[in-house]
């Protein structure tokens, strides 16, 4: 797991503008306010991607990585419209593991077990196989990029991922912490990308984007711990120090940050030295009523103008151009010490490829 693993920043070559990459988690749609559930597998969202690249991405020339899931991946109907995309050149195409709806089914369908880190190790390793595998049956080719279902790292998930071929992880939520709910901690991490060794591979994070801005940005970890304390929230600390910007932890997303809001994160980052952001939303909110974040018309257009202003303005004012993840990995190299797929890694590839 990358947490305790040591990092190597990566960094792009000096003088390089700005970097801007935009992942999707590609999932099935389930009551957000619910427990969890096997038999929630519809995918019919997947067919609203294609909007987003007609109205935003193609005419930005933007690239981004739909992290598919077990029911994406294996319905007809998505995994169609995901790999036209992808043979027209306008998506890459990673993985995401939501473990109860990932066979094998064997273990219990709980809010621990929806952390698929939590797992037993080879049950977790399973998981990932199987949808590896399903992967490379859908769409063609050994997915280079992951992201945890829930961010869900544990200790064996990084030298997994590695033995299966990927190369990047996109799971950090720099200073968060999922503990209260039996998930990672992260609050040790930052926005910037690292090199990390999994067994005998170096993998590259990219985080989602996630930072502070306003003119107490140097304090913000300490800040916000403090106004976690029950007399900070009685006395709603938190609340004030958002409401005047002195201090506001902020995600790029347009799910829970308004367009003002990214501006303020990507310009309080670039100020600090962060070269590369990434954008993140959910595959469901392309469609009206699976999210929370889109239940109308005019919540969908709303979703839409956000993702496209913010990426203009990146663009225009803040001097960024945009990369897919596989593009990034070649603008920051390999890695220090980065080693080359043994034979097991070719075996495995070649398996899977047929």
């Amino acid at each position: 797991m990358p947490v305790n693993d040591k990092r190597v920043r990566a960094r792009l070559a000096p003088g390089s503008r700005p970097v801007l990459v935009v992942v999707v988690d590609a999932e099935e749609e389930f009551a957000w306010d619910r427990p969890f559930d096997r038999l929630n597998v519809g995918t019919t969202s997947i067919a609203g991607q294609p909007l987003m690249h007609e109205r935003v991405f193609d005419g930005l020339g933007i690239v981004p990585t739909y992290m598919c899931d077990w029911p994406v991946t294996t319905a007809p109907a998505s995994a169609a419209t995901l790999r036209r995309l992808m043979e027209e050149g306008r998506c890459e195409i990673g993985a995401h593991l939501h473990p109860w709806v990932s066979p094998p089914h064997v273990e219990q369908v709980n809010r621990f077990n929806s952390y698929a880190g939590n797992l037993p190790r080879e049950l977790e390793y399973e998981k990932l196989q199987r949808l590896t595998e399903a992967i490379v049956d859908a769409f063609g080719h050994v997915p280079l990029a992951f992201k945890a279902g829930r961010y869900g790292l544990g200790r064996h998930t990084a030298e997994s991922i590695a033995s299966l071929g990927y190369a990047i992880d996109t799971s950090v939520v720099p200073y968060t912490s999922f503990a209260y709910d039996s998930g990672p901690d992260f609050r040790d991490h930052d926005e910037h990308p690292y090199f990390f060794q999994a067994g005998q591979r170096a993998l590259l994070e990219v985080p989602v984007t996630t930072g502070y801005a306003g003119w107490l940005r140097s304090f913000g970890p300490q800040l916000f711990e403090l106004a976690q304390h029950p007399l900070a929230q009685r006395a709603r600390l938190g609340g004030i120090m958002a409401r005047s910007r002195a201090l506001e932890r902020i995600r790029l997303s347009p799910e829970v940050a308004s367009g003002a809001e990214m501006r303020r994160l990507a310009a309080s980052l670039r100020h600090a030295g962060c070269e590369v952001f990434t954008l993140t939303y959910h595959s469901p909110s392309m469609a009206i009523g699976h999210t929370p974040y889109v239940r109308s018309a005019a919540d969908l257009e709303r979703f839409i103008a956000t993702v496209r202003d913010f990426c203009t303005w990146f663009r225009d004012e803040l001097g960024g151009q945009f990369a897919s993840l596989s593009q990034l990995r070649d603008m920051v190299g390999g890695g220090p010490q980065e080693m080359q797929a043994g034979p097991a890694d070719r075996e495995m590839k070649q398996r899977m490829l047929g």
